[in-house]
């Protein structure tokens, strides 16, 4: 193994690896790893996964629950096996972010469910969008989120309805197999896989490979917790690799060609950490079995007893990378696989935002709603307005964001005029392009604040108030702007540049408000930044939702004054001295 393996980010993992030896230290407690310490559950949740597999449910959905009603579900179904299937109950309307710690799962939710469409690398037609369209406006009140796991979410869905949901995604190729629960998640992939004039290596019979074989599979359907992979094959890394479990990223080995490099056990929510690459070279042709070897390896060895530390990231923190793929390599793949490089600095950004040329001689466009909302109406109009534009394919983007493919050039200024009035802007403001926001309290149960609709008033307000520091050349790179409701960090705050943390503040007058807490300078692998990093947190640096724009304008206003030469807004949140960012 060479001594490349282990990189400046894995060298800052691995100090967390180590710990004091302690006299008379007590005989640690399993951790419930079946090869280690047997299959025996050891809380409540592996036990139930262990009587029926999450995978069991759909038919008691389809043949009982669709036809008694809501009231039918048994609570372990309703709770637990339903999300093998794409499936959460949704928050009660009018319950504020001050009970969410305080109410029982039964009292925040709502009689109506969350359904995520599963899309793996994001990749849809025309005819499946309009598919999906067709059944938000019939079945969930028009309502339609892009994620940034490149799925599509529905809400206000009724259990009566989902077996005919189900007939409708199926019928062009599309599911809810396990878009939620303790599985292998929807699979990340470059919204630019091949078609672009720059890329490394297509991924996408690979994503095909690992979606046809191995999703749904009843072998991978009880991992310890949620399992993330990502993989690409463009330089840009545009599939946010470092903060999935499994993660391939594709480069050029000096001697072997094409292929990826492995990184392995990222994770954010409430204990960040980033992955780590193995230094290892993986070629197309075994990089299916090097993905189920990984997968197996969290199956067989992640940590069961205790929920908050199943993660996949939580094994590799105390094996190291070096051990891990040792055992890979040992026990699940039965070869060697080659040292290979890193992947140079992206070159370009990996949100695809804009008017760019395929290898083809077409165009892509890559537009940006306000975080993900549209709808169902929207996503209907727009399949109906590119066919009219004579292209048939986009793709969902982990940003939140989508790729028009296969435009041609005559039809690019139409398209983009038509796209705008849907809301999609090919051209965006800076801070449009680049703020996310999750689901919210508006339906989520963990949810604590509001945050779609505050992320939308912050772009609007920092367009009108910022827009002379645009307009004189002073900001010309997007300020990442991550708006989350809880501390579980779908909405990835701490690689952004300014994150933000659902929490209730207190009031002078003593009341509760809703506000943040704020993490500056976090970010992952860019065209302006060699390596990701997560943010800063400041002692005390909260800030209510009402003062949001406030604050944001007045940091920004402050790293406009304070720069030096082309310093980003990361670099410059690290180094500049906390009063300064308050």
């Amino acid at each position: 193994m060479t001594s490349s393996v282990v990189t400046d980010a894995a060298q800052a993992n691995a100090a967390a690896r180590t710990k004091p030896a302690r006299a008379n230290r007590p005989a640690a407690k399993p951790h419930g790893q079946w090869k280690v310490d047997g299959t025996t559950p050891l809380n409540a949740n592996e036990t139930w996964k262990q009587e029926d597999n999450g995978l069991n449910v759909r038919e008691r959905i389809e043949q009982i629950y669709s036809k008694n009603g809501f009231e039918s579900i048994d609570g372990t179904d309703l709770h637990g096996r339903f999300r093998w299937w794409g499936l959460y109950t949704q928050r009660r309307q009018g319950i504020d972010g001050g009970k969410t710690a305080t109410l029982e799962p039964h009292e925040l939710e709502d009689k109506y469910f969350m359904l995520r469409v599963r899309i793996d690398g994001g990749a849809l037609t025309t005819h499946q969008l309009r598919v999906i369209g067709e059944i938000s406006t019939e079945f969930a009140r028009d309502s339609a989120d892009i994620t940034d796991r490149q799925n599509i979410q529905l809400h206000w869905i009724r259990v009566e309805d989902v077996p005919e949901i189900w007939n409708r995604l199926e019928a062009v190729n599309l599911s809810t197999t396990e878009a939620c629960g303790d599985v292998p998640r929807v699979i990340l992939g470059s919204p630019v896989a091949g078609i672009a004039k720059d890329e490394i290596i297509d991924p996408t019979p690979l994503i095909h490979e690992l979606s046809e074989r191995f999703i749904g599979d009843p072998e991978l359907a009880n991992l310890p917790r949620k399992y993330k992979t990502a993989i690409t094959g463009h330089p840009s890394q545009d599939v946010v690799h470092e903060i999935n479990d499994f993660a391939l990223v594709g480069v050029v080995h000096p001697e072997l060609g094409a292929g990826y490099d492995l990184w392995v056990g990222g994770g954010l929510s409430t204990n960040a950490r980033l992955a780590e690459r193995l230094g290892a070279f993986v070629s197309a042709d075994v990089a299916a079995e090097v993905w189920l070897g990984v997968t197996s390896i969290f199956r067989d060895y992640g940590y069961r007893r205790m929920r908050t530390k199943a993660r996949l990231k939580f094994l590799l923190n105390d094996w190291g990378p070096e051990k891990f793929r040792q055992i890979l390599q040992d026990e699940y793949l039965g070869f060697e696989l080659p040292d290979g490089p890193a992947a140079p600095k992206p070159p370009t950004p990996g949100d695809h935002v804009g008017i760019h040329e395929q290898k083809d001689g077409k165009f892509f466009i890559g537009v940006a709603p306000t975080v993900g909302r549209v709808s169902g109406t929207i996503l209907t109009s727009l399949a109906d307005t590119l066919e009219a534009h004579g292209t048939t394919r986009l793709r969902t983007t982990p940003h939140q964001k989508l790729v028009i493919l296969d435009v041609e050039e005559d039809h690019v200024e139409s398209l983009v005029a038509e796209l705008d009035a849907l809301g999609l802007s090919a051209r965006p403001s800076l801070f449009r392009r680049s703020t996310i926001a999750c689901t919210g309290i508006e339906y989520c149960k963990l949810a604590i604040v509001e945050t779609k609709v505050t992320a939308a008033t912050a772009i609007a307000e920092l367009e009108r108030r910022l827009a002379d520091l645009v307009d004189n050349g002073t900001l010309t790179q997007p300020i990442a702007l991550h708006i989350n409701g809880c501390p579980n960090s779908c909405a990835r705050i701490q690689t952004a540049d300014i994150g933000l943390k659902g929490m209730m503040l207190p009031t002078p007058d003593g009341d509760p408000t809703p506000g943040f807490q704020v993490h500056l300078g976090g970010g992952l692998a860019d065209s302006n930044r060699e390596e990701a990093g997560l943010g800063r947190t400041i002692r005390g640096l909260k800030v209510t939702v009402d003062n949001l724009p406030d604050y944001v304008e007045r940091v920004v206003r402050q790293y406009a004054a304070d720069r030096k030469n082309n310093e980003t807004f990361a670099e410059w949140a690290h180094r500049a001295e906390e009063g300064v960012l308050q």
